[in-house]
């Protein structure tokens, strides 16, 4: 193959560290700007040549189908209420991508949820974007450029990898590199170190590319003491096979924000409202103000 087609966006997740914000709406859908976190996520897998993706839900995750869901009636009344410029809000619906739906039974981990997939690539590689997490980037995308990678090195696993602060490591899973460079063999994984014990400061940045070998890798993968199939454990299973498993480090201009915790999520909303266009420049203004009226 010269390209990749499917993506996989796992989307099950409790959100339980947002609560209560996400009791009755999925984390994935709270605003970071002008758009909720997934619909960042599917139009960056559009951007990279995606035209088909499977989101993988859970319990009370149904307000996402219906985002993605082409509303009509609501086109009709925009236009006959003069509001034909709001319409343009709506263009993600009609993205040149098909979107598929699948639930995970019971929150078991994340590599459960993407055993939920193997019907749906087949026999193909597809990318996996987790759709808690927005990489933002420039002309091209992280997930170009691992779809890139992972075609030119014939790989099992190209995985996106953001450098951390050593005292963050805890948080991620974390990579020991085989080579040196941007774009790097993996000798092995482990999820979680305790500070002072990380291989590296090399974590996990929340996309992957996987070829379909790692639905054998998955069923072979025990789950942890929380019952929870790791997608990290797969993941070394193929390294332990002897399969190529790469990372690929975030480039200038790419950035990740983790929208699992509320300091990252204020940090990404932020972000976003000092980039935008039409207000951008009033929100820098008020943050100034209060800034220099000592109120910050």
């Amino acid at each position: 193959m010269n390209t990749i087609r499917k993506a996989v966006i796992p989307v099950a997740g409790l959100g339980t560290r947002l609560l209560p914000a996400t009791k009755s709406q999925p984390k994935e859908m709270l605003p970071v700007g002008r758009k909720p976190v997934v619909q960042y996520v599917v139009e960056e897998l559009v951007q990279a040549g995606i035209t088909e993706i499977l989101l993988i839900t859970g319990r009370g995750k149904r307000a996402i189908e219906d985002h993605f869901d082409r509303d009509e009636d609501l086109v009709v009344r925009l236009r006959a209420s003069g509001n034909e410029h709001l319409v343009d809000a709506l263009d993600y619906e009609v993205l040149p991508v098909t979107i598929f739906y699948t639930r995970q039974h019971a929150p078991q981990g994340l590599g459960d949820a993407i055993r939920y997939a193997e019907d749906f690539v087949g026999q193909e590689p597809f990318v996996v974007a987790l759709g808690d997490t927005i990489i933002t980037s420039g002309k091209t995308s992280v997930v170009s450029r691992l779809i890139d990678s992972f075609l030119y090195n014939k790989a099992s696993a190209t995985i996106a990898i953001e450098t951390v602060q050593p005292e963050d490591v805890f948080k991620y899973g974390i990579v020991t590199p085989m080579t040196s460079g941007d774009d790097f063999a993996i000798a092995d994984l482990v999820e979680k170190p305790a500070v002072g014990a990380a291989p590296s400061t090399l974590a996990i940045a929340a996309r992957y590319v996987f070829g379909p070998e790692i639905f054998p890798a998955l069923r072979t993968t025990l789950p942890d003491r929380k019952g929870e199939v790791q997608l990290v454990d797969a993941i070394k299973v193929l390294i332990n096979q002897g399969r190529g498993v790469r990372g690929l480090v975030l480039g200038p201009g790419e950035k990740r924000y983790d929208i699992g915790n509320y300091e990252s999520y204020f940090r990404a909303f932020i972000d976003f409202a000092l980039a935008d266009e039409q207000v951008g420049y009033t929100v820098r203004q008020y943050i100034s103000q209060l800034v220099n009226g000592g109120k910050l």
